[in-house]
């Protein structure tokens, strides 16, 4: 029996990652209730939000394989989230401008059988940025769906000076170590 991936997220990026690597999957949304995970840790924090969602997920058919995944962003051991608003973004992209911070994303994959979890994390040093770049950027509305109130693969490209790590992991899917991990769960790139 062929093994069927399950995407836990509406996230367009995520589901652009898996098709540009080619794999075969549905997606099935997930109401989950973050509330109760405490922001501490931001390796941790991601992980659990990312069991979370994987275990809120229902496996309907035994050949099902679900994917999860949650990413944050952290500064200064706070951890930014999706902006409430235009002040909630300002603030965050003020703290990022000319520093370096950390992304994390959490990823989930589990079956009937079997379930793993691992966290990615990356390294984004943004330019330092003038109260004039940053409210056109907010204006671009680009900010409000994204943890720390940027798109590293649009508009918020322009704001990044440098990275070390993993692309994909500010994108908000480490696709590289997914598809690796997938292969235990006998899901591999279509050919």
């Amino acid at each position: 029996m062929t093994q069927e991936l399950i995407l836990a997220s509406t996230s367009p990026r995520r589901k652009e990652l898996l098709e540009q690597v080619n794999i075969p999957f549905s997606i099935r949304k997930q109401d989950v209730d973050e509330s109760h995970i405490h922001l501490g840790n931001p390796a941790k924090t991601v992980e659990q939000l990312a069991i979370l969602k994987g275990k809120q997920t229902e496996i309907t058919r035994p050949n099902e394989v679900i994917l999860s995944a949650d990413t944050v962003v952290a500064f200064n051991g706070n951890i930014f989230g999706k902006p409430k608003n235009d002040e909630d973004a300002f603030t965050m992209l003020t703290s990022l401008g000319g520093n370096v911070h950390e992304v994390y994303t959490g990823v989930m994959i589990r079956s009937h059988q079997h379930e793993i979890s691992f966290v990615e994390k990356t390294l984004v040093e943004f330019w330092p940025l003038t109260e004039q770049e940053i409210t056109q950027y907010i204006q671009s509305k680009e900010p409000f769906d994204k943890a720390g109130a940027y798109g590293i693969q649009g508009k918020g490209a322009a704001l990044v000076k440098s990275l070390t790590g993993d692309y994909y992991t500010v994108m908000g899917l480490p696709i590289s170590r997914v598809i690796r991990e997938l292969k235990q769960f006998d899901i591999y790139p279509a050919s």
